[in-house]
């Protein structure tokens, strides 16, 4: 498939599952440093979920999705991919939803012998996150402590075993036992379950009385107050989502009362901005999936005109691992 008549997910309005309609949309040819991407794999994330119900205001009507793997068809003036290449993206634009999709040549990276179509697609923006969180935000070192909320989410079960590869004591929060096991057989080195423990008293006991020099929150508002408290003087607190709404405003004195704290509220996107971040960002997560130091679960596959189900599955937290829509 080139260009011409392709079956894409569009909604005109925000709301629930049921405003996306997959339809047949016209791919035109690329333009200059344009390709058109043929799918093999789209990924699904809760940003997704955001974008449609309207919490992440979009331009209406709107593609969804940001993330997929798939091969090169068409190539528009001045881009510098060649037909039949493999290429994966996940921050290029709206609109992965979709069975092939023009994309600037400047946001897609290519695709190593060794890895499958599914694996990129599952694994490059929960890993690309993971990569400038671990070594760009606060880059942390070997020997060094962090903790980790939602360690049994996708971001999370990557994020444990990376902070494994490079000798980082990860300490994950989790809400059952049964996600307590997946944080430990993915490289955390303790796990919180915050649904019976204090986590900032654990996190004490756990580390002498310090406290950790970082935390990585992607819960938001319901353990911002945690976080901070979790942090030995002079910590950062990393917060990089809102999976539980917005933290509630911040006096500034709070950070010099707890020890001359630090707080960012970073973004992928701003961290793969430029080409250059971008590509070797990609990079280091395709190393470290090719030298096996990470994997990927791929816990559910849906056909992508059943993106409705998997939209309700992911939101009714019914998924585990990363999940695909198949074009």
């Amino acid at each position: 498939m080139h260009t011409g008549t392709v079956k894409a997910v569009r909604i005109e309005e925000t709301g629930g599952p049921e405003v996306m309609q997959l339809v047949d949309v016209e791919l035109p040819q690329p333009g200059p440093g344009m390709v058109t991407v043929t799918q093999q794999a789209i990924g699904l994330n809760f940003i997704d979920t955001y974008h449609r119900s309207g919490l992440y205001p979009i331009p209406l009507p709107s593609g969804l999705g940001m993330e997929g793997a798939g091969v090169v068809t068409a190539v528009g003036e001045g881009a510098e991919f060649a037909v039949g290449d493999r290429v994966a993206y996940c921050s290029a634009l709206f609109g992965a939803y979709a069975q092939a999709v023009n994309l600037p040549a400047s946001r897609l990276v290519r695709i190593p012998d060794g890895i499958d179509f599914e694996t990129a697609a599952a694994a490059l923006l929960k890993g690309q996150t993971t990569e400038f969180l671990l070594q760009r935000v606060f880059p942390m070192k070997a020997g060094q402590t962090c903790l980790f909320h939602a360690a049994a989410g996708g971001v999370g079960l990557l994020f444990g075993q990376w902070a494994r590869a490079m000798g980082v004591t990860a300490i994950g929060t989790v809400s059952s036992a049964a996600k307590a096991e997946l944080a430990l057989a993915h490289g955390y080195a303790q796990v919180v379950n915050y649904a019976e423990e204090n986590v900032a008293e654990r996190v004490r006991e756990l580390t002498g009385g310090q406290g950790v020099p970082v935390v990585y929150d992607g819960v938001g508002r319901d353990t911002f107050d945690a976080s901070l408290a979790s942090l030995q003087p002079r910590g950062m607190l990393v917060s990089f989502g809102n999976a539980s709404g917005k933290p509630e405003p911040l006096d500034l004195q709070t950070l010099a009362n707890m020890g001359s704290l630090y707080v960012t509220r970073p973004t992928l996107l701003t961290y793969t901005a430029s080409t250059e971040d971008l590509r070797m960002s990609s990079a280091a997560v395709f190393d470290r999936l090719l030298a096996g130091e990470v994997q990927v679960s791929i816990g559910q596959r849906y056909p992508l005109a059943e993106v409705a189900r998997a939209h309700t599955d992911l939101e009714c937290r019914l998924t585990t691992g990363s999940t695909l829509l198949l074009p």
